[in-house]
């Protein structure tokens, strides 16, 4: 069987540790690309296109859902296969350069498949509404989460705000670096699209109209598949390093969501602050915890920022310890 060894596995290694911190970096300096440049809403693009395609309108006579069923994963697999064969093309491309290059170049494009500093722009954002008052706070919140939020109090934007950070911590950071260190772009591109998939298919039941319940299955079973392990170590990270001596009750306060995954980022974050979270008639984690303040999501972010640098030196040193590994072996 072919491996890599000697200066190959080493380079093998950078190719992977490097663009992550290059990633990182631009991401912090300049943000989100434009946006006719960016990756992420062409995916978009062709999820909302073609979702109108799959997904019947609500009261219209609709297909077997099976039929429904099949559609909508046909269009995801169709998704997927292009942003892989875009990604795989683009490392093909850069294969011949010099390394400094690639790892620049990979950075690049890897950094619009991650997104630390708008997520944590956005909470903050929600947390100085909040201070002038409920409704701009409410009308902040609008733009970071799905749910109905004209009835909530200003506890209760708090809380769904740092929800939001920790499960976005997960999807928008922690998850596309994984799948990066795992399978390279190609991965951390897979993953935001099966991300994004779900985030706009996997809904039971209405969605814009339509009827997402069957259509959007595949996708949301997709995106649960590839969350999994990432939601998991985001947990772990979050459990570390916020230093909690309640880290056993983690399993169980996760096991309250309707999500496989989701509630591991946000158990995590709500043990590691002692607050509560809650989302109304649904569930209620750590609910020993206090109300969260306004200084709760301060330290919301400070600890959010700690695992996104854990992440990067941890991708680094398991990628260059594998590759000098394989290198003298």
């Amino acid at each position: 069987m072919f491996s890599i060894h000697g200066p190959l596995a080493l380079h093998a290694g950078a190719l992977i540790a490097a663009p992550v911190g290059v990633a990182l970096l631009i991401d912090r300096l300049l943000g989100e690309p434009a946006v006719r440049w960016h990756p992420v809403v062409w995916m978009g693009a062709y999820l909302g296109w073609v979702g109108q395609r799959v997904a019947p309108l609500m009261g219209d006579p609709a297909p077997h859902r099976l039929k429904v069923f099949a559609r909508g994963a046909l269009a995801w697999l169709v998704g997927a296969a292009l942003v892989v064969v875009v990604a795989l093309g683009a490392v093909a491309l850069l294969s011949d350069t010099p390394t400094w290059l690639q790892v620049l170049l990979l950075g690049v494009l890897l950094k619009p498949l991650m997104a630390w500093r708008m997520l944590r722009d956005e909470v903050r954002a929600v947390e100085a509404a909040l201070a002038d008052s409920l409704p701009a706070g409410r009308e902040r919140l609008a733009w970071l989460v799905s749910r109905d939020v004209r009835t909530l109090d200003a506890t209760q934007v708090r809380e769904s705000a740092i929800e939001t950070l920790a499960e976005n911590l997960n999807d928008s950071v922690v998850a596309p670096l994984f799948w990066f260190a795992v399978a390279g772009l190609p991965g951390a591109a897979l993953y935001r699209f099966a991300n994004t998939a779900d985030a706009m298919w996997g809904y039971r039941g209405e969605r814009q109209g339509r009827d997402c319940t069957w259509a959007g299955k595949w996708a949301a079973r997709a995106d649960d598949v590839l969350s999994w392990l990432p939601a998991r170590l985001t947990a772990g990270l979050l459990v570390v390093l916020g230093a909690t001596s309640t880290w056993r009750h983690l399993p169980s306060q996760a096991g309250l969501t309707p999500s496989p995954n989701s509630g591991w980022p946000m158990a995590a974050m709500a043990l590691a602050l002692n607050v509560s979270l809650a989302k109304p008639g649904v569930y209620t984690l750590h609910p020993a915890g206090r109300s969260p303040q306004a200084m709760d999501t301060a330290r919301a972010l400070q600890l959010a920022g700690r695992v996104v640098g854990a992440l990067a030196l941890l991708v680094g040193a398991v990628m260059i310890l594998f590759a000098a590994g394989r290198a003298f072996a």
